[in-house]
């Protein structure tokens, strides 16, 4: 009797399943794409001027050059931007110069608050709301996932891991400006200092307990200590990070983080994609917790908050891919038709709002 209530348990399950399936399928199926063609091309050639630049290792000419860039393509865009800077301390105690971007569609409180020095707008959020969108922009100062250890102390272009995040975001700015339909407010945040984490030859040099992702960090930490709201009232609705989202042979899994602290808005995403035809890109398999951006975003200013990231379950060089980290993360390993999929799948999120 207990095999046959075993066989008569799962068949119930896949029955169970098969008819949220077809629920899903059919609920998909009756959405239809909407809000502005995104251009990869456009995002292509974004991608292509930080890269100009040079690598953008935190203290380096190039770092500073590459902000004023951003600064300057966010305002003709239409936006208003503010910069956050701050002194934060790297994995060894090295001083890093930092500055986060914060680059409003349709101002609203929040973005003004982000930073030390602005003093609080007096214009009210959009009626529909804020969603946040954030990248960072900063490149990885050592090579050091390089198959070859020569190159191991050689700063990365960081053309994916980087760059390809802030031309999507710069790319639908440019789209939102020529919108008028949207009805949610947006804000783009340029994070800096995501990428100075421990090099793995340098371990035993660590000091500080948690070196990835500073910038993130220290913006949380500044929302969360100016946001003079009830307990559990957010500005932010949610928001979207985008980490290495112009890579070949990519899919994006569903990162553990994401679905722990907001897996209505992973439900959203990958729907979304589904919607404008690039499921296959978005799977619904699991793929592992990622520590980024969007872990203090989530766990300290308290936005629910997922991560568009791949996954490369099969390749023996990195779980984030074979470029991650390498010299090779270079424009030419990067595919329009991943920026094509990860930009109009937030453009349908941004306009199904």
């Amino acid at each position: 009797m207990r095999n046959f209530c075993v066989f008569v348990s799962l068949c119930s399950v896949i029955l169970l399943s098969a008819c949220k399936s077809k629920q899903a399928t059919s609920d998909i199926s009756s959405l239809t794409p909407v809000g502005p063609a995104f251009v990869a091309d456009s995002a292509y050639a974004y991608c292509q001027a930080q890269c100009d630049f040079g690598p953008r290792t935190m203290n380096s000419e190039a770092h500073e050059q590459c902000a004023q860039w951003i600064v300057k393509k966010f305002e003709q865009f239409g936006c208003k931007v503010v910069t956050q800077q701050t002194t934060l301390s790297g994995y060894d105690g090295t001083a890093l110069k930092s500055t986060n971007i914060i680059a409003s569609y349709r101002p609203s409180p929040n973005a003004q608050r982000s930073t030390l020095n602005a003093q609080p707008s007096t214009e009210e959020s959009p009626k529909g709301g804020v969603i946040l969108l954030c990248a960072h922009w900063d490149s990885r100062p050592w090579a050091d996932n390089d198959p070859d250890s020569a190159n191991w102390h050689k700063p990365v272009m960081a053309a994916n891991d980087g760059a390809s995040g802030v031309a999507v975001m710069l790319e639908i700015a440019r789209l939102l400006q020529q919108a008028d339909s949207l009805k949610v407010g947006v804000d783009f945040i340029c994070f800096d200092a995501e990428d100075w984490g421990t090099p793995q030859w340098d371990y035993d040099t660590q000091v500080n307990g948690d070196p990835w992702a500073l910038g993130a960090q220290y913006w949380a930490a500044q929302y969360a200590a100016n946001t003079p709201l009830p307990t559990g009232e957010r500005l932010y609705r949610f928001g979207i990070l985008l980490d290495m989202v112009g890579g070949q042979g990519v899919r994006f899994y569903q990162e553990g983080v994401s679905r722990q602290y907001a897996p209505d808005v992973v439900k959203k995403v990958w729907t979304a994609a589904k919607v404008v035809g690039y499921g296959s890109m978005f799977p619904d398999d699991v793929g592992g917790n990622i520590t980024d951006d969007h872990v203090p975003v989530n766990e300290v200013a308290k936005i629910p908050c997922i991560d568009i990231i791949p996954y490369y379950p099969d390749c023996q060089q990195s779980s984030f891919g074979p470029t991650w980290h390498t010299l090779a993360d270079d424009m030419q390993h990067i595919d329009k038709n991943t920026l094509q999929a990860v930009g109009q799948t937030v453009i349908q999120v941004l306009f199904s709002e």
